[in-house]
């Protein structure tokens, strides 16, 4: 079985030190033997992120950003992997935990929605965005955890969509000057706000200030209903995910301290306030021993997570009708891309 290297996790390390403050807080309360792959897993994300985030710009440069992503999670899950630490650290951590392909292909196919500059019609859509780029996530935490049960992983799923619904609600402004638009547009034409004009001129609108706080509600609602799940953990695992949703949702009540304008500041927590959340999540973790299960650990996963759920569960027949499901879609947005660098679109 392959073992992250040395030299290739301290790199990881760095990466995340520099990139995700708040994950690495976070992910400082949990145990080695799940950090140190998590840590990997976050660099991986992190450098694939960045590449079609944050590398040339322009739609052909991102769609082939998008191409050499799918290209080296090929080469991942064919035991070669490039010859980068995130790389070869994601690749161990695949071999080590039988990480089902499922669900990095999700986090792929979400970033190829970013290169083409998808826009979401409703909640609905923008969830379904979320689910491949953050919710993902939450379920390969889970694998790293040796947890497999649908509950817990659909309570992983919540607290990455909320997570992300967070990261919206705070660069409302940040994206509208870089182009970008996450926002539902059937909640801006209820505020009666003109998408392009937005964009063109990003301003803390009375409307846009309901809709943040309407993403902000939601993740909330998300956040409550995922903390019944993270007494499913393995317990010296708790600390940290308690950790991970208290600094996330902070950020939203930074939001909230603002009025809700995310357009002309970006919301922050200081250090001061991650140590404190930690201590506070410490605290949870122990009286999470003798809290009673709640009724919510069983909620139905949100529909735009289902597949992910079935893919991370330990029954192969769930897994597979999973991964066909979701190689379709894929296959497709992969096709547009191809297209789009060969310049026919």
């Amino acid at each position: 079985m392959t073992q992250i290297t040395p030299d290739d996790m301290a790199a990881c390390r760095a990466m995340i030190a520099t990139g995700s403050l708040s994950f690495h807080t976070a992910s400082r309360a949990l145990p080695a033997r799940v950090r140190d792959p998590a840590l990997a897993l976050y660099a991986f994300c992190r450098v694939a992120d960045d590449e079609v985030d944050e590398g040339p710009k322009g739609a052909a440069q991102k769609a082939a950003a998008v191409l050499r992503l799918r290209d080296r999670l090929d080469a991942i899950y064919a035991g070669r992997p490039r010859a980068n630490p995130a790389d070869r650290a994601f690749a161990a951590v695949v071999d080590q935990f039988d990480m089902p392909r499922v669900l990095p292909d999700a986090l792929l196919e979400g970033l190829a929605w970013d290169s083409l500059e998808r826009r979401y019609a409703s909640l609905s859509d923008l969830q379904s965005y979320a689910a491949r780029v953050a919710a993902a996530v939450g379920a390969m935490m889970c694998v790293l955890m040796r947890v497999r049960e649908a509950d817990a992983l659909a309570r992983a799923c919540d607290l990455g969509l909320a997570m992300q619904l967070t990261n919206i609600a705070r660069d409302v402004g940040e994206d509208a000057r870089a182009g970008r638009l996450f926002l539902p547009l059937d909640w801006l034409a209820e505020e009666g706000i003109d998408p392009e004009a937005f964009l063109a001129h990003p301003a803390p609108l009375p409307g846009i200030r309901r809709i943040t706080g309407r993403l902000l509600d939601r993740a909330d609602h998300l956040y409550w209903r995922a903390g019944t799940g993270i007494a499913r953990l393995p317990l010296d695992c708790r600390m940290g995910i308690y950790g991970a949703g208290h600094v996330y949702a902070a950020i939203g009540g930074e939001v909230r301290r603002a009025g809700l304008d995310s357009v002309t500041r970006r919301a922050r927590t200081t250090r001061g306030q991650k140590l404190r959340l930690l201590a506070l999540s410490g605290l949870e973790a122990g009286l999470s021993v003798a809290r009673p299960v709640s009724p919510r650990l069983h909620a139905r996963p949100e529909p735009e997570v289902a597949f992910l759920v079935q893919a991370a569960t330990r029954a192969p027949d769930a897994r597979a009708r999973a991964g066909q499901a979701r190689s379709d879609a894929l296959l497709g947005v992969l096709a547009q891309l191809e297209a789009r660098d060969r310049g026919m679109v």
